[in-house]
């Protein structure tokens, strides 16, 4: 960006005047488009970390259910794995973790 900022301080001096508008416009345009893909690329990084986030957190949970089944397995009840894998993804608590972290990212 230090550069673009350099070009344009050098070619305005020395365009003619009608001229300066479409070379403002240019470099105005330019800027914007950079920027644009900067935003962009900051959202893939916050999506990503909120996606490894989730994940984590889901694993965690998941360490906790193998204490569960041990538990449960002593009271002879039956536990089915994908229920319980499904059953610790929703009780997480990510969604309320990932919001409050969000505005740090």
């Amino acid at each position: 960006m230090t550069a673009e900022i350099i070009r344009i301080n050098q070619i305005l001096p020395t365009t003619l005047a009608r001229k300066k508008t479409d070379q403002i416009r240019q470099w105005m345009e330019s800027a914007v488009d950079k920027l644009d893909h900067y935003k962009a690329e900051d959202n893939r990084y916050v999506k990503e970390a909120s996606t490894l986030l989730e994940l984590a957190l889901w694993k965690a949970k998941l360490g906790e259910k193998e204490e569960y089944i041990a538990e449960v397995e002593t009271k002879k009840a039956k536990v089915d794995p994908e229920r319980e894998r499904k059953e610790r993804r929703v009780t997480c608590g990510a969604e309320i973790v990932i919001k409050n972290v969000f505005p740090f990212l």
